[in-house]
């Protein structure tokens, strides 16, 4: 499998949001069907003191709107960390078609750790997920960042 450019423009956007105190986490939406990709962002949970301004929350804000719509079935989205559960959830609600992500979260992830909300009989809709795309890479960029905090 070539390895896709969009965990590129995530780990950007991760890193321009530890740049600002952010946890450095990225997001890329992607239209499936042409490949354009439709929104970029990064954590600005700290800049906008809001608990939910996390990249995925932002990047499925912006699809929402750009489409007018709240669900964004023929999208994709990047994302250099495994979502929390609170993204896990959007993403099934976004009906996101398929959901790459970097490093695995075991404390705070809700897709392979936590409460696995994909695997939930509650869940209603259940996106293909690939995990550990780019997974040192954006597992380091988390490791500096709190190793600086401390």
């Amino acid at each position: 499998m070539a390895k896709p450019p969009y965990m590129e423009h995530a780990l950007r956007e991760a890193q321009a949001a530890g740049v600002r105190g952010e946890v450095p986490v990225g997001a890329v939406l992607v239209d499936s069907v042409s490949g354009a990709i439709i929104a970029v962002a990064g954590n600005r949970v700290e800049e906008r003191g809001d608990p939910t301004a996390h990249a995925e929350m932002e990047v499925i804000r912006d699809g929402a709107r750009l489409f007018g719509r709240p669900r964004l079935v023929a999208c994709d989205l990047y994302v250099t960390l495994e979502p929390c559960p609170m993204c896990a959830a959007a993403l099934s609600f976004a009906r996101i078609r398929r959901l790459y992500f970097g490093a695995y979260d075991p404390k705070g992830g809700g897709v392979e750790h936590g409460p696995r909300i994909f695997q939930q009989t509650t869940c209603h809709h259940r996106p293909e997920v690939v995990g550990g795309l780019e997974e040192t890479r954006c597992a380091d960029l988390l490791q500096v960042f709190f190793r600086e905090l401390r």
